[in-house]
């Protein structure tokens, strides 16, 4: 969900960026400090509706869920989600100040730097508030209301910061069904992971699982933000492209002449090595003493090839379809497809275990 977020925000000043939109002083200020107040109120409440579905989860799966635990699970939700979204939003400000200034494309660079840091920060965050806070709950347990109460006075201010500039101002009404979606679809891969890790000859795969869903979501969060910057520079709202009777057609996607293709080639080739880095990596990691099979690698590279492939596909025509709709592909499109590759990534991966096990082959992982 954090992720998310700080992905959304990084595609809309991409595009403002190459759009021409930030070249006033005045204008470009307004338009971060709207979109970061917008962040703020997005995380804050987001961060209270993400503890509840996971009380929601933990009542279904133990049958009980105490109070306290409750009150705990939101305050760490809040807090963590809410001081990541304000370093997270600075950092991804002075990125593509950066990148505009050296004549870099942000969309290149921003969206999938968003992603990395949005789980290094959160998860670093998480533990912090969760340890601190669970050394309050049984000696100072006022503490955690007095938190959670000052983050929800909070919202008022975010709500009057972010509509004083048209952009952000739209997105306070509609920029909330994306991310909450999203967040039920990763639930749902969620539960697929936890369901695969509670297996004793399923566990490995908790070592594999951020990787193929971090490549396959920075991947096409790059297609995606490219996409959407070509359809704001060279389109009107609802007007289609010519040419594109088809939706999900491969062929045209990856080798018809046209604005992103290339990107799309280029992307989907580098889940190859990429992939190979990493295994190796998991591999060190583990103290290097035994490699993982050929087979598990065939089988693991070839997963990832049909998640970012399916992702690229999907992408080109959700961004489509949004812009014919009249929708912002920057504010929408992006937390459904890395959900879908969340799930994509989790479901196959458990998929590649499950038939190795079957046959034999574990793969030493």
């Amino acid at each position: 969900m954090k992720g998310n977020l700080e992905m959304t925000l990084a595609s809309r000043l991409s595009t403002a960026v190459n759009a021409g939109k930030m070249e006033s002083a005045r204008e470009k200020w307004l338009l971060i400090i709207g979109n970061l107040a917008l962040k703020q109120l997005q995380a804050t409440v987001l961060g209270l509706l993400a503890s509840l579905v996971a009380t929601l989860l933990g009542w279904m799966a133990e049958g009980q869920m105490p109070f306290n635990h409750l009150v705990l699970l939101c305050s760490t939700s809040i807090s963590t989600a809410f001081m990541a979204s304000l370093m997270q939003g600075m950092i991804m400000v002075g990125v593509i100040i950066g990148c505009k200034r050296m004549g870099i494309n942000p969309d290149n660079v921003a969206t999938p730097m968003a992603a990395s840091f949005g789980d290094l920060i959160t998860l670093a965050l998480l533990a912090c508030f969760s340890q601190w806070f669970y050394s309050f709950m049984e000696l100072y347990p006022y503490v955690l209301y007095l938190v959670d109460l000052f983050y929800l006075c909070l919202i008022p201010v975010w709500m009057a910061v972010s509509s004083k500039h048209p952009a952000s101002h739209i997105l306070l009404h509609t920029g909330w069904e994306p991310i909450i979606a999203a967040m039920l679809i990763s639930s749902i891969g969620g539960l697929i992971l936890d369901k695969s890790v509670s297996d004793p000859n399923l566990v490995g795969i908790i070592l594999y699982a951020p990787v193929i869903n971090g490549i396959g979501g920075n991947l096409v969060s790059i297609q995606s933000s490219r996409i959407s910057t070509h359809l704001h520079l060279n389109y009107s709202p609802r007007e289609f492209p010519e040419g594109r009777k088809s939706c999900l057609n491969p062929f045209y996607i990856f080798f018809v002449s046209g604005a992103n293709h290339r990107s799309a080639q280029v992307l989907l080739l580098l889940v190859l090595p990429g992939q190979l880095i990493f295994i190796h990596v998991i591999h060190l990691m583990k103290g290097g003493l035994t490699l993982p099979s050929p087979l598990f690698t065939v089988f693991f590279l070839s997963a990832s090839l049909i998640q970012v492939f399916l992702l690229l596909c999907i992408a080109d025509c959700m961004v489509h379809c949004l812009w014919r709709r009249g929708k912002d592909p920057d504010s929408y499109s992006i937390p459904y497809l890395t959900a879908l590759g969340d799930l994509l990534g989790t479901g196959l991966l458990s998929l590649v275990f499950l038939i190795l096990w079957c046959i034999g082959d574990t793969g030493n992982v």
